[in-house]
């Protein structure tokens, strides 16, 4: 089994999973949620998939760094970082597995 788990191979799985759907068709529904989630995330909104996570943004305040090379100050500003908490139904299979 590979380390990671792409995109392609995900189809593949599901597609599998679902013998009658047509691989192309399982590739439309995973691209129309994928698409789904990103666009709500961008608008500020918090995912919640029971039994799998929730998905939520953390808003980092504008600060202050330093380039490495020359020493030189950057401004970075405001941004958020995704958050993924997962749920306690997937918690437990990851656990026990």
């Amino acid at each position: 089994m590979p380390d990671t788990l792409n995109r392609s191979e995900l189809i593949a799985r599901l597609a599998q999973a679902m013998p009658s759907i047509p691989a192309a068709q399982v590739e439309a529904a995973l691209k129309t949620l994928l698409d789904a989630l990103a666009e709500s995330l961008a608008s500020g909104q918090r995912i919640e998939i029971r039994g799998f996570g929730s998905f939520s943004l953390h808003s980092l305040p504008p600060r202050l760094a330093r380039n490495p090379k020359t020493g030189e100050a950057v401004a970075i500003g405001q941004r958020c970082k995704l958050h993924f908490k997962p749920g306690q139904e997937l918690r437990e299979r990851v656990n026990h597995a």
